[in-house]
């Protein structure tokens, strides 16, 4: 396994969900890491990608507030006790709250004193059918050091980095999504004829990475597209790349901890610690003024200049704009950098340079993996249902069965009464689901405990565990929360509908988002306040008058 080859750990991070208002809208009751894709706990994916690659030292690190769901929910949720041993950890660091960012969270002292390895960070939100064992390999062959791996530990240290982009202009694309901008430079290509499913093919350096609302607020600043005479200069063949998406999927040396630990204005891994390392390996002066030189070489020297923070405009013209030429060891990796000099294999190399950030860059034909991440509601609806159409395990046996394939379309037939349209080759009903007469279900996903009753018609709904949909209810493009209820007779289209929330009957309403008012409501305090400025404004018009 390649865990006991490299010692890897996982840190799953568990945001908070900012992006899913309807229904997360009390992240410590119902944190975003436990909201169900295609009826899975979207924690369970992350987790299920580190089993497939081979690793299971698994952290997952949530603020103290929404600790207790979700350790709830990997002791009773029957997706997480199913997961094999070891067990995902739980780490609650005191100092993390609902604001901290990626990178903040490797300066929390909890955190490194749990990092005793290189390591792989992970989004609670991924949903990535593509063998991460394949990934591991394309970092250890192209960025990491066999010195580092097999060694002693000691400076300097030479292992790189790898992140993950994909296409979000694909034949199913989600309106709205985020891109980020990346440039990538070709990597030496491989003497020896790569195997079909490799990924080397798709792999890059990585120069250049910013979010493209970023870039988009620079070239409206600048009237142009700046950018720098260095990079062009170290790297006369560039790919620029503009509806591709961060993955936040990263294998990381474990020296980067030391890295963000003194560069405190980092918040963020894949906008600030991504986006200056790739700079680094081209930018004069850089590697020096990051503190990154001091620290590959085991020294612990102050950095002669902190980077700016979240990549604002400033710092995106001061890596684009004009630069000085540079040496050749400066501006890439040395041609013997993984082999050392010397006779052995593990010997160190003589002379300090940037380790290398890779890009792979996920393929977008139709037959490729499924790669995603979702941290919006059309996210989650859009995915669940393409997760919905995978062949289940009864179907095409566990050989051939995508990782995400349920072992049947239809969990409980038994609840499923005579008379009742249900397209199974796009639908995924679960446990205890109660469907009566006359129903039309299609190209949708039902959580388990749900009750469909006579005479509804869903088509491309998501709904969530315990939702009751009243008689002749009509639901289109959907996305109902956990115990909630449509009444009889309602005519719903592209809403999303809050947990718990009683919709009344008959109501007919499209692209809203159904919420309780509860805690909305003005306090007397404010109702006073509110009168209060209603009479002063009614006498400055009188004395106008």
């Amino acid at each position: 396994m390649p865990h006991a080859v490299t010692g890897l750990q996982a840190l799953i991070l568990c945001g908070p969900g900012s992006s899913f208002p309807t229904f997360t809208s009390n992240p410590d009751e119902n944190p975003k890491a436990l909201l169900p894709i295609a009826n899975r706990p979207m924690v369970w994916y992350p987790i299920d990608f580190c089993y497939r690659t081979g690793i299971t030292n698994i952290t997952l690190i949530c603020p103290p507030s929404a600790a207790e769901a979700i350790t709830t929910a990997l002791k009773t949720n029957p997706f997480l006790t199913g997961l094999p041993h070891p067990r995902p950890d739980l780490v609650a660091p005191h100092g993390l709250d609902q604001n901290t960012g990626t990178a903040e969270i490797l300066r929390l002292p909890e955190i490194r004193e749990l990092l005793t390895s290189d390591f792989v960070v992970l989004p609670c939100d991924l949903v990535c059918e593509l063998g991460g064992d394949k990934l591991l390999q394309a970092w250890m062959v192209k960025a990491a050091s066999l010195p580092d791996l097999l060694g002693d530990g000691e400076p300097p240290y030479c292992n790189g980095g790898l992140g993950v982009w994909y296409e979000t202009k694909t034949s199913n694309p989600v309106k709205g999504e985020e891109t980020d901008f990346i440039i990538t430079t070709p990597t030496t290509i491989p003497a020896i004829p790569t195997s079909k499913d490799s990924i080397l093919p798709h792999l890059s350096q990585l120069t250049y990475s910013m979010p493209k609302d970023s870039l988009i607020d620079l070239m409206d600043e600048k009237k142009s597209f700046p950018i720098r005479h260095g990079l062009l200069r170290g790297h006369p063949k560039l790919r620029m790349l503009t509806t591709h998406r961060d993955a936040h999927i990263y294998i990381l040396p474990r020296w980067i901890l030391d890295f963000v630990q003194a560069n405190e204005r980092l918040e963020t891994i894949g906008e600030d610690v991504i986006g200056w390392w790739a700079k680094a390996n081209w930018e004069t002066g850089l590697f020096g003024k990051l503190g990154m030189k001091n620290i590959i070489e085991g020294r612990s020297e102050t950095p002669e200049a902190d980077p700016s923070a979240r990549g604002s405009a400033g710092s995106a013209e001061e890596g684009l704009l004009g630069s000085p030429s540079r040496t050749r060891y400066e501006t890439s990796p040395p041609a013997d950098f993984e082999k050392g000099h010397g006779d052995g294999l593990l010997d160190k190399p003589k002379e300090t340079t940037v380790p290398p950030i890779l890009a792979y860059i996920h393929p977008s034909h139709a037959d490729a993996p499924l790669l995603r991440r979702v941290d919006t509601a059309q996210l989650l609806l859009a995915v669940s249902l393409q997760l919905a159409r995978l062949p289940s395990v009864e179907e095409a046996g566990l050989e051939a069965a995508s990782p995400f394939a349920h072992s049947k379309k239809v969990a409980y037939p038994e609840g499923v009464k005579p008379r009742t349209t249900i397209t199974r080759p796009d639908c995924l009903i679960a446990d205890n689901v109660m469907v009566e007469e006359k129903t039309s279900i299609k190209e949708s996903v039902i959580g388990a405990n749900c009750q469909v009753k006579e005479g509804a018609r869903l088509f491309q709904c998501l709904l969530m565990d315990g939702v009751v949909v009243g008689k002749g209810c009509k639901l289109t493009r959907c996305i109902l929360g956990k115990r909630s209820e449509v009444g009889e007779g309602s005519t719903l289209t592209d809403c999303e509908v809050q947990e718990n929330l009683l919709v009344e009957p008959r109501t007919e309403d499209k692209e809203s988002k159904l919420m309780s008012s509860s805690g909305l409501e003005a306090s007397e305090q404010e109702m006073r306040d509110a009168l209060d400025d209603l009479d002063e404004s009614d006498g400055d018009i009188a004395m106008l008058g």
